[in-house]
């Protein structure tokens, strides 16, 4: 991923990463033994984007080439769906976009066979073992290295709002969690992860490595898995807070305010006046909120009398904050899909929504999650477009919408 780093362009480059779990189409289970043939497929078709091995076997990543528009990143994710949806399909597998599997076993899966990996199970035991998660990450690439930094710490406060709209991980192990993202509890689990502390250069971000392999806890950066970090890889600030979404769209909408996001930070960085950032303890509060309640949050706010903010307003506001960077990226109408999000549900409000339907409706516990997985394979299809890709659902259940059950009558703060 490549980036224009001359200070005085607002050129952005984006890329996102994909991480998805593998479904066994009649079981509805992960598969933990998937055919090697899914990825050799996938191998062979992949054309200008990359589709990787995850932690476990029941897994499979891909990241888009680079994009220079949010345009370009819609079809790229189309593109890199399409390539797993298909050659999963031939080898007898189903493509699932959610951060957590409804009711998959972690003690059922198995570590993709790596001396990396090994070595992370020997150091992180069953904390790693329990991580069956996915996520989605956003590359941004813009700047010198000095204003990513900059604009990483600045970006800080912002990411519990889009953390809320992209949440798809609402169950765990069969258990309906309480939380719209179980993910940020199990990531949380590991060191080195959660919001990052301020910083103000390339030169500090690199004592902080230098002092953590001195000390012999890390390798590399790239063991620094923060909610935002600057990558290793690629002249990029990698967004990680997300869980996968669902659908294409909510993925595209969160990446158009995270672009227009960096693209108003860097403008206000080049004029030196990047915006007060709330302390660190209240930023991880709200992410704390937004993992909870996800588009039923109400934020801590310092600048507001009272001290929260609904996140209907707090979206709105940042909507039209950023119309004059979205506008000149051209993604105005994706950043306001956001507001359809929070009217809507997230992915893990569908979730939870099909599954007390289900429930009242008479299934067993077993039978709900097995339709709530039905529908997430269903959503990850959304917009792929691809010849074979069938929206039907898998043999054997019969397809079940779902309604929103938390929509209109949102309720107050001390009912959250």
């Amino acid at each position: 991923m490549t980036g224009d780093e001359r200070p005085d362009d607002l050129a952005i480059t984006l890329g996102v990463e994909e991480e998805f779990f593998l479904v066994d189409p009649v079981s509805r289970d992960l598969l933990t033994d998937p055919d090697p043939a899914i990825f050799e497929a996938c191998e062979t078709n992949r054309g200008p984007h990359k589709v990787v091995h995850e932690f476990l076997r029941s897994q499979i990543e891909t990241n888009t080439r680079v994009c220079r528009s949010i345009a370009e990143l819609r079809q790229a994710l189309r593109e890199t769906r399409r390539i797993v949806i298909e050659a999963a399909g031939r080898h007898g597998a189903a493509v699932m976009a959610a951060s957590t599997h409804p009711f998959a076993s972690w003690r059922d899966q198995s570590p993709t066979p790596r001396e990396r990996y090994e070595r992370f199970v020997t150091t992180f035991q069953d904390n790693l073992r329990r991580f069956l998660v996915g996520g989605m990450h956003i590359h941004a690439g813009f700047g010198d290295p000095d204003s990513r930094i900059r604009v990483m710490t600045a970006l800080r406060g912002y990411l519990p709002l889009l953390h809320a709209l992209s949440t798809s991980s609402p169950f765990n192990a069969g258990r309906e969690t309480g939380f719209k993202s179980w993910r940020l509890t199990l990531v949380g689990g590991l060191p080195r992860t959660g919001m990052p502390g301020p910083l103000r250069s390339q030169a500090e971000f690199d004592a902080l490595v230098a002092e953590y392999r001195r000390m012999k806890f890390i390798d590399s950066g790239s063991e620094l898995c923060w909610d935002i970090r600057p990558s290793q890889a690629y002249p990029t600030i990698e967004m990680r807070i997300c869980d996968i979404c669902t659908r294409i769209e909510d993925a595209v909408c969160i990446a158009a305010l995270y672009a227009s996001l960096v693209r108003r930070m860097l403008r206000l960085d080049r004029e030196g006046g990047l915006p007060t950032e709330p302390l660190t303890e209240i930023i991880a509060e709200n992410r704390w909120v937004a993992q909870r309640y996800g588009v039923l949050a109400f934020f801590g706010d310092p600048s507001r009398e009272g001290g929260r903010v609904d996140i209907d307003d707090l979206a709105a506001g940042l909507v039209e904050e950023l119309a004059p960077d979205a506008r000149a990226l051209d993604c105005e109408a994706e950043t306001r899909r956001a507001l359809a999000i929070i009217r809507d549900g997230a992915g893990a409000d569908r979730q939870v929504d099909l599954f007390r339907l289900r429930r009242l409706d008479g299934d067993t516990e077993a039978e709900a999650l097995r339709r709530v997985v039905d529908q997430v394979l269903a959503e990850t299809r959304e917009g792929v477009d691809a010849p074979g890709v069938s929206d039907a659902q898998p043999s054997g259940i019969e397809s079940s919408g779902s309604r929103r059950t938390h929509g209109g009558g949102r309720p107050g703060a001390g009912m959250r």
